[in-house]
């Protein structure tokens, strides 16, 4: 089974109704793609994927395990909106190479290559390596319902539009951008030993953080950045954060 689903939403609403819910500027996907978040009223994370635009509807990618309750999400905040919203059989194919007619540059950043909707499924080849390197967080491990979208860098992967009005959760998320700064977050960090995703990262006997994707010597972690000494530890490894 692809690891990605396709939904499409379609009728005259759909780009109104979409742009009040999530944290980018949908207008922009009218011919091109934008990376979002769906958010609870709280500011956490409930979904991130991908708008595409198209003649008649908006093409939603979302990994296929937070599918079925962004469907459900949507559904619910549909009230009386002029769309429908239903999944699609499109596949997703990714690649570094030179893009296929049709596909879109990813969004997030240009090392994660192109995206292309209607193709047999493809994966990225190297993408933990490449996520790792390029801080890019990935659905269901370094996002999660305890997520913080900008602690997980989604203005640096233009994911968050301030300018754009309002969106579920918009509120808690501008006060973070506006009135404090961040103590914990996303962090590249350098592995040395034997670690695995999940384990906790402490340093002095205290809990900074939990480490996450793991490629080689390097990973992602969430960290508390006041206690992210020069060494910190997680499994039989030593942490040290690199960014």
């Amino acid at each position: 089974m692809s690891d990605r689903t396709v939904l499409s939403i379609t009728g005259p609403d759909r780009v109104a109704f979409m742009q009040g819910l999530v944290t980018n500027d949908v207008e922009r996907a009218a011919d091109g793609i934008i990376y979002t978040a769906l958010l609870t009223p709280q500011g956490k994370y409930i979904a991130d994927f991908f708008v595409i635009g198209q003649d008649d509807r908006l093409l939603i990618d979302v990994a296929t395990s937070h599918a079925p309750t962004l469907a459900q999400r949507l559904a619910m905040y549909r009230l009386r909106a002029a769309v429908d919203i239903a999944e699609t059989d499109l596949k997703v194919a990714r690649g570094l190479d030179s893009a296929p007619d049709g596909a879109h540059a990813d969004p997030r950043d240009p090392a994660m290559g192109w995206r292309l909707y209607g193709a047999d499924a493809t994966a990225l080849p190297g993408e933990a390596e490449i996520r790792v390197t390029h801080m890019i967080p990935e659905t269901g491990i370094e996002l999660t319902p305890d997520t913080y979208i900008l602690e997980a860098g989604f203005e640096r992967l233009h994911g968050v539009d301030f300018k754009k009005g309002c969106f579920v959760g918009q509120e808690i998320v501008a006060r973070m951008k506006h009135k404090t700064e961040l103590k914990k977050g996303l962090a590249q960090v350098a592995v040395d030993g034997e670690a695995k995703p999940g384990d906790a990262i402490t340093a002095d006997g205290k809990l900074v953080g939990t480490l996450h994707t793991v490629a080689g010597q390097k990973a992602l972690a969430h960290l508390r950045f006041d206690r992210a000494k020069d060494e910190m530890q997680a499994g039989d490894a030593t942490i040290t954060r690199i960014a």
